[in-house]
């Protein structure tokens, strides 16, 4: 398989698997409903307006500037991906890239894209192509589903300072697979930096 259809190939199974899950989520269940599937894997639904871990800023204006900006960033990963292909790197690196525009371009769908096909999900199970969507283009909010409580409702030690006696949960963020595969191709990268981001050779 050539580096150039190992990047399509990565791209396509990763974004259709995205949105495959996210409309599945988003079609069957309401907002806040959770599935136990283990103690420390739950299905829980919810959404946000695409800054990592929930953060929000700015109002309409920032989630306008945020999908811009994605916009913008997923030319520049294309750009590096292109590169990088003729340049013939390791696989690993080609599909940490792949993954990285792939959770880039499944989250930017939602952002852009989900205000106009889907009615609200508050209360009620959306309706994809529904006559009466939640939002507008580009004002669409990201779904998040996967939540992994591996440590849930703790009471951090006394003797810690400032959170001493507090409830604490490990890992409490809920996200999506496009955050997985940003987080995936980071590390593959990191673990294959020596590829990616080889040091130039000196000249004698």
């Amino acid at each position: 398989m050539s580096k150039k259809t190992l990047a399509i190939l990565t791209i396509l199974v990763a974004i259709l698997l995205d949105q495959l899950i996210k409309i599945y989520v988003k079609t069957h269940f309401v907002l806040g409903e959770e599935v136990v599937v283990f103690n420390w894997f739950k299905i829980h639904f919810v959404e946000n307006n695409g800054m990592a871990m929930g953060f929000e800023f700015g109002g309409k204006a920032g989630k306008l500037f945020l999908t811009l900006f994605r916009l913008f960033a997923v030319t520049g990963i294309v750009y590096w991906l292109v590169q990088n292909i003729k340049k013939k790197v390791h696989n690993a690196v080609i599909v940490a890239i792949a993954l990285i525009f792939s959770g880039a371009v499944g989250n930017i769908i939602d952002s852009v894209f989900y205000g106009v096909l889907f009615d609200t999900s508050n209360n009620n199970v959306a309706t994809l192509f529904s006559e009466t969507p939640y939002g507008e283009l580009f004002y669409g909010k990201v779904v998040d589903m996967f939540y992994f409580p591996f440590i849930e409702n703790a009471v951090l030690p006394d003797w810690l300072p400032f959170v001493g006696g507090q409830m604490f949960t490990f890992f409490q963020y809920i996200f999506n697979p496009a955050d997985a595969y940003i987080s995936v191709g980071v590390a593959l990268l990191f673990i294959f930096s020596k590829q990616a981001f080889p040091k130039d050779e000196e000249v004698v």
